[in-house]
Parts: C-alpha cells; structure tokens; sequence
C-alpha cells in the first residue's frame, strides 16, 4: 500500500471552525480527570463566619471535593481542641490536620471513617524571652501559652478564647516550661499598633503572625503553617504543583507563598487585607458570599 492509498478520500475527514475547536479543546481541559490535589483551609474568616457559622454551601462543596479523590483539611491557628469540633461541622476526618499555626501535625489513627487522632509532629521553643519582652510594652495584655500535649495556660480571661479545660496562671508560670505558641490579645489597640510594636522592639528568634484586631501569634523561629504543610503534602506523595490553600490572614501569608513558589494554587478570601491578596495572587469571593464552595464546585 502507498502512503497516498493509506490517506483518507477528500471529505471522509470531519473538519470544524477554528472557534469550535477551540472550545472542544477547552471543554477537554475542563472535565479532564484532575490527579488527587491536596487542600487545605484556613479555619477563621475561611471556612468560619464571624459568628461562627461555617461559609455558605461549604459541606456541600467540601463532599464534592472529596468524592472527587481530594484531600481536604485544616491548617489553622487553632489548637487541636478547637480545630477538630470543626472538622466534625464540615464531616470530614482527614489523614492530617495542621495546628496551631504549623506547630503541631495531628494525624488520624485508623481508616478513613476514624475520629481518632495523634500528634505527629511537634514544635516547641522557650517563651521566656518573648514573653519578658512584650511583657514589658504589654502589661495589660491577655497573654495565653499552648503546652506540648495541648493544655492551655492562660493569664486572664477572654471571650474571644476557647478556655474549656484551660488553666489560669501568672504571668510568671507561662515561662515554666518548653510551648507550642503565645497568644497575645490587646483588645485596646489595634492591628496597626501591633505591627509597629514588632517592628520597633524585634521578635528576631521567633515566627510570628499578627491578626485583625491586636492579636499577636508567635510559633518557633522557621515554623508556620507551610512548613507543616510541607510534611503532610510529603507524607501523603502528593506533588507539589498539586496543592490547593485559601485562607485570609495574615498566618496564611507563608503556605500562600509556599503553594505558589512550586506550582500549585493559593486563593485569599476577599475580605482578607492586601498583603494576602498579593501572597496569593487568585483572590475569591469572600467568607461571607461562599469563596470556598465556589472554588472546590469547580475542580
């Protein structure tokens, strides 16, 4: 057979318009099976309301993700305490779950259907310094500490806090031992007066991350939610070009930019302040108006 005979006849070949291929290529693109990605959401001002409410449409959407093959979970400022009545809200119990801003990795113990979880990894530094430190431009401060297995010291009391099974302390007893985290609330000042404060007396030997109002978080030097995230995206084999993060403060800034920096995707909520906005580079819609299930609706 000649190369001329193997060619089909003028008109067996279906041809079509330039515009109509382009758009079979583009509906390709968009109901082609995507790899198993790994996501991971930020808690408060993310998945949460203000009010505590969880986002509009977000279990619904959160299933829709994991039918599809997805690993959802949470990477959050929280503790563990107050992250995992959260992961019940949404029905999920992932592999993982990252805490207290990347100082913690709790992981599932058992089958997908368990509740049970473990610590994998743990951060610890010494407050003491920090702590005489922001005592000292802070005294009226609520100042609380995160122990290793989860016990919370704090100094005074806060509405905004979670304190169920927390212990009040001194001042003085927040530095006894090695912590996970410092929280710092100043509810006379504000974010702005925090930033300044930071910046004119250095928190040099640790990570820290400043929220709306005058909350200061502080983990150990190096540590924050990426570097967690790091270690659960290589526990799980998922590639990095395959990883999906939102949230909306300012803690989110380093797994934004960690997401980004080896191919995969950060989307900040669009309340969120300008900083994350451009850590990110997708913004959404806002916590309010449903940015989460706007974006797993559309993987």
């Amino acid at each position: 057979m000649t190369d001329e005979a193997a060619l089909p006849r003028i008109g067996d070949v279906e041809t079509s318009p330039q515009v109509e291929a382009a758009e079979v290529v583009d509906d390709i693109a968009r109901t082609a099976p995507v790899g198993r990605m790994l996501i991971a959401l930020d808690i408060d001002g993310t998945v949460l309301l203000e009010d505590e409410s969880l986002s509009p449409g977000i279990v619904d959407a959160v299933r829709h993700a994991q039918d599809a093959g997805h690993e959802v979970m949470l990477a959050t400022g929280r503790s563990w305490d107050s992250t995992f009545p959260v992961m019940e809200r949404l029905g999920i119990h992932p592999e993982y779950a990252v805490c207290s801003n990347g100082a913690i990795v709790m992981r599932r113990v058992g089958d997908a259907d368990a509740s049970e979880y473990e610590r994998a990894h743990v951060e610890t530094f010494d407050p003491t310094d920090v702590l005489t430190l922001l005592g000292e431009h802070l005294g009226d401060a609520h100042f609380l500490v995160e122990l290793p297995d989860g016990q919370r010291n704090f100094t005074d009391y806060l509405d905004d806090w979670n304190l169920q099974g927390a212990n009040q302390v001194t001042f003085e007893e927040l530095s006894h031992q090695p912590v996970c985290r410092v929280v710092v609330v100043a509810p006379e000042k504000t974010d702005t007066d925090f930033l300044q404060l930071v910046e004119r007396i250095g928190l040099s030997q640790v990570s820290y991350a400043i929220g709306w109002t005058a909350w200061l978080d502080i983990a150990p030097q190096g540590v924050n939610k990426s570097t967690a995230l790091e270690l659960v995206r290589e526990w799980l084999g998922i590639p990095p070009d395959h990883v999906l993060v939102m949230g909306d403060g300012r803690n989110d800034i380093e797994m934004m930019q960690w997401a980004v920096s080896h191919g995969g995707r950060a989307i900040a909520m669009q309340q969120g302040p300008p900083e994350v906005h451009e850590a990110a580079g997708e913004v959404g819609l806002s916590v309010g108006d449903g940015g989460v299930a706007a974006v797993l609706r559309g993987l």
